[in-house]
């Protein structure tokens, strides 16, 4: 590989992640491939969830919905946060629906489309707890007076009405009746006002997996897409997910150094007999948190082994102990669950971490190349 390292990437497990959970809900889903798919590639993500039967596409942001267009993606999107001065007769012109969580959103949505003279898709969020986005109150009916008024005026469509989750990943957490049943009277107040949206949807990832009160006519499917149980399992789990991707470099120095060797900045750790080192070209400006120092493990020569002193900002160091590495030997450092003598897995360098799993595949930097397995066959 010409990289220093590289994230392969198995649209053939998206493709089976998507089944998966398809199954399991019995509704439509949207693949969620912001954040450039959670590190995987948006557009590869897209393609390859779509062909698996996954009906919608989620991004945040005008620049990636009209990634996805300049791609060729024409698939059903929504983009959900926005400036209020946002490029939105772009949108309205790629046919993305904009999601609206404000009358201030709403207005300059239907001031480009007086521009344009071409009417808006939009989707209505209700804030039924988390307190992001979203019209909560008397905020709601309002937004939902002012889109009648503008349906009826033929300026916009409201295709949908949704929201969002604060905990569905913690089972029993009392917050999700509630939410649920605040969102129902979204919709209450939605349908009394003259409304008939077309698409329903609350549920993410944990929602869509285990509370079936949740899934309406759509389910929005983020981490579980990449294959990564929204409970914390390290490996498929219940729901038979599979990691699509695996971080792999090389060994660039070896060093036998004696007891007492300091390591890294500080040092930080000092050698307690005598070792092997091996350097990897990774460090915390390609996504390995600096916190894991002295935490985390990767997998070397048949076995895993400690990532020692510091995590510098391209490099780290590993304590072979006394195997037989040597210059160019590959390295995983988190890959799909294999069981306990395997490489770490990404929800393993997450509490490494002390964050969650979507912040290591999000924070793995564009130095890393990727490698999109299953996609040159079918494009060639």
């Amino acid at each position: 590989m010409s990289a220093l390292a590289e994230a392969v990437v198995d649209l053939g497990a998206i493709a089976d992640n998507v089944r998966a959970i398809t199954s399991l809900t019995g509704t439509d889903l949207m693949a969620v491939v912001k954040a450039d798919g959670f590190g995987h590639g948006a557009v590869q993500v897209a393609r390859a969830a779509l062909r698996a039967g996954a009906r919608w596409l989620g991004v945040t942001s005008t620049a990636e919905a009209l990634a996805l267009r300049t791609a060729g993606v024409t698939a059903p999107t929504l983009s959900w946060l926005h400036r209020p001065n946002d490029d939105f007769a772009a949108l309205i012109t790629a046919g993305v629906d904009i999601g609206v969580s404000t009358t201030t959103h709403l207005h300059a949505v239907v001031d480009a489309v007086h521009l344009l003279g071409v009417p808006a898709m939009v989707q209505l969020k209700a804030d039924t707890g988390l307190s992001r986005n979203g019209a909560a109150g008397d905020d709601w009916p309002e937004l939902v007076g002012w889109a009648r008024k503008y349906e009826r005026e033929g300026a916009v469509r409201v295709r949908g009405v949704w929201s969002h989750l604060v905990d569905a990943d913690l089972p029993g957490a009392p917050e999700l009746s509630r939410q649920v049943a605040t969102f129902e009277e979204a919709l209450r107040v939605t349908r009394t006002a003259g409304l008939d949206p077309d698409l329903v949807h609350l549920a993410n990832s944990a929602a869509a997996l285990s509370a079936p009160r949740t899934r309406f006519d759509l389910c929005r499917i983020g981490i579980a897409l990449y294959g990564v149980d929204p409970f914390g399992a390290s490996g498929p789990g219940e729901f038979g997910l599979t990691a699509a991707m695996t971080l792999r470099t090389s060994v660039v120095n070896v060093k036998r150094v004696p007891a007492g060797t300091g390591v890294s900045y500080g040092p930080d750790h000092v050698t307690a007999a005598p070792t092997t080192l091996a350097l990897l070209p990774l460090g915390y400006a390609d996504g390995l948190p600096r916190a894991t120092g002295g935490r985390a493990e990767v997998w070397l020569a048949g076995r895993r082994c400690p990532i020692v002193g510091r995590v510098a900002m391209d490099q780290c160091v590993v304590d072979a102990g006394d195997l037989p590495v040597t210059i160019g030997d590959p390295v995983v450092v988190f890959g799909p669950a294999e069981g306990e003598q395997a490489p770490p897995t990404v929800v393993e360098w997450a509490r490494w971490a002390d964050t969650n799993p979507h912040a290591i595949l999000t924070g793995i930097g564009p130095r890393v190349a990727r490698d999109h397995l299953h996609e040159r066959a079918r494009n060639s």
